[in-house]
């Protein structure tokens, strides 16, 4: 017992109690998504059983090999009026398992279902879709606890942060969906300022660090969005391919320019951060330092960082496009073809992106000297 007092007293009682909250949240959260079957409206059911029914070869014209498998299954109703009646389900997948997989007992599966079914179990129904939420949440509460241990209470407030700015994000979309007649690309240019202001003040505190950065960051980001705007309409968008919007109700450009908004944020906030963090902690290490060694320094920092922040930019957006890149090229489409339909507006988004990036390093130096002055000057 005292063994636990004295480790309670080193840690402090108010860590512990935020552990233990933390602890609790992630229990009823894990439970609450493993039983929460009634929340939802459609049927769900849990397999308990599958049988393999047969096994078919293919392929296709470009002699792309494949088999398809036709799977029985026999699932338990967990909710509505049929809840703890069986049904029975065909489910079709594929090796490659493209758009289709194969289940296995315990799933949770969302069903509708079709009629009776006279051999054995009662009911039959199609499977519609996979009940994914608490595979979600195992993955959420990984992610959390990976930043409460290595960043503790920096890491809380990054998770704080993140969470209020997909709520921000939500709310700014359903504003444009319930409203007509206002531009994507404004909302989201009054969101970034929210998602800029609010995430660094969180994680870094009111200081005039934070300011620098603040400043830097929506400098750095909407310069990145004029010069971007400005370089397409110069070139009147040649070699853009807007197909994956198609199917788009609004304007598609205001939604391409709001994603290179968004999709450049991240990258040009933690270029911001790194700048004035990097100022303050050379003037805070020697308060006799000059502005031309703190220039010098913050120059190489910003070299150091500048390429390897292009390359997660340029990786971040092409990884997604992969899955459809190998597609077209299984189906014979040529390498040039295949890339100009797949990556004109991932690069076309990395790029914006860099450019924000490169603007930022003498961005956020200047603002972060401006700062360090200010500070020598009340001294």
């Amino acid at each position: 017992m005292n063994i636990i007092t004295n480790t309670v007293k080193k840690i402090g009682y108010k860590k512990v109690w935020v552990y233990i909250i933390i602890a609790l949240c992630f229990v009823a959260s894990v439970f609450f998504v493993t039983h929460n079957y009634s929340f939802y409206e459609g049927p769900i059911a849990k397999v308990i059983k599958t049988n393999l029914e047969s096994t078919t070869e293919m392929d296709d014209m470009y002699l792309n090999e494949d088999r398809l498998f036709t799977q029985s299954i026999v699932a338990q109703l967990q909710n509505g009026e049929e809840k703890g009646q069986l049904i029975t389900l065909k489910n079709e997948y594929s090796s490659s398992g493209a758009y289709d997989q194969e289940y296995k007992v315990g799933n949770d599966l969302f069903v509708s279902i079709d009629a009776k079914d006279g051999e054995g179990p009662e009911l039959a129904g199609t499977i519609k879709d996979v009940k994914r939420d608490k595979y979600v949440v195992i993955v959420a509460w990984v992610f959390i606890f990976t930043l409460l241990i290595v960043g503790q209470k920096q890491g809380l407030l990054s998770v704080i942060s993140l969470v209020v700015n997909a709520v921000l994000l939500s709310y700014a979309l359903d504003f444009y969906m319930s409203t007509s007649g206002i531009s994507l690309v404004w909302i989201c240019g009054i969101a970034i300022i929210l998602f800029t202001v609010l995430s660094l003040l969180l994680v870094n505190g009111f200081n005039e660090k934070t300011y620098a950065a603040i400043i830097a960051t929506l400098i750095g980001t909407f310069s990145s969005l004029f010069i971007t705007y400005l370089a397409m309409w110069v070139t009147g968008e040649n070699g853009l391919r807007y197909e994956e919007m198609q199917f788009l109700t609004r304007p598609y450009k205001m939604v391409f320019y709001a994603g290179l908004f968004i999709g450049s944020l991240g990258a040009v906030m933690d270029i911001g951060i790194t700048m004035s963090s990097s100022i303050f902690g050379l003037y805070e290490k020697n308060n006799d330092i000059s502005v031309k060694a703190l220039k010098a320094s913050g120059l190489e920092i910003g070299k150091d960082i500048m390429g390897t922040m292009t390359n997660i930019l340029f990786f971040a957006y092409i990884s997604g496009s992969i899955p459809v890149i190998l597609l077209y090229l299984k189906n014979a489409s040529t390498l040039g073809f295949t890339l100009s339909m797949n990556l004109s507006l991932e690069l076309a988004r990395a790029l914006a992106g860099g450019i924000g990036i490169v603007l930022t390093i003498p961005i956020g130096l200047y603002i972060s000297i401006y700062f360090v002055n200010r500070r020598k000057g009340r001294t």
